[in-house]
């Protein structure tokens, strides 16, 4: 069994967002990927600072980039169940359990393992999330289009993905906290 401080179910916008951010600021990070993310799909001429990518050169890029902060990826890896214990939550796969203080849920569309960990639904059966992204189970996040009823977008995603990961950065460093990198001659 293997601890980490966030496990991130999910290697989309959202799941990769979510790992930069808390990697880039000293959480333990581990992401589980099966590689079902709907970017190999697509082609962004929509998302900010990127003329033309193809989707699946934009998941290269977006792996390789978080790879470079430590986060370690199981890939090739389905979740095949989480629950919440004392702890924090234990994520089981084929290979094992691994255990961590805080889960983020990107799974894309596919809500059932907000539904297996107790998550509030909304009535268009969609997973309550507030501003943050945290579920109604304390220390689990949903992001992207399992709270969002037909806005799926990757910016959208990328961004829910950051939401949760500022709110695990705030309750860790217990204040509020902003991810801002200036350059070293910033006045």
């Amino acid at each position: 069994m293997t601890e980490t401080d966030v496990a991130v179910v999910g290697g989309g916008p959202a799941g990769l967002s979510a790992a930069l951010f808390t990697a880039k600021n000293g959480l333990d990070t581990q992401t589980f990927d099966t590689d079902g993310t709907w970017m190999h799909k697509a082609h962004l001429f929509n998302y900010l600072g990127i003329e033309s990518e193809d989707g699946s050169a934009f998941m290269d890029d977006a792996r390789e980039q978080v790879e470079s902060f430590g986060v370690e990826r199981h890939e090739e890896t389905e979740v095949t169940g989480v629950e919440a214990n004392n702890n924090g939550f234990t994520v089981s796969t084929d290979e094992g359990d691994h255990e961590a203080n805080y889960l983020i849920l990107a799974t894309g569309a596919k809500r059932d393992l907000a539904n297996e960990l107790g998550c509030d639904f909304t009535d268009e059966d969609i997973v309550d999330v507030d501003v943050t992204m945290e579920t109604s189970v304390e220390d689990a996040y949903a992001t992207g289009a399992m709270v969002r009823a037909e806005e799926w977008q990757a910016v959208i995603s990328a961004g829910d993905g950051a939401a949760a990961a500022l709110n695990i950065l705030t309750k860790e460093k217990g204040e509020h906290f902003h991810d801002f990198d200036t350059p070293a001659d910033a006045e």
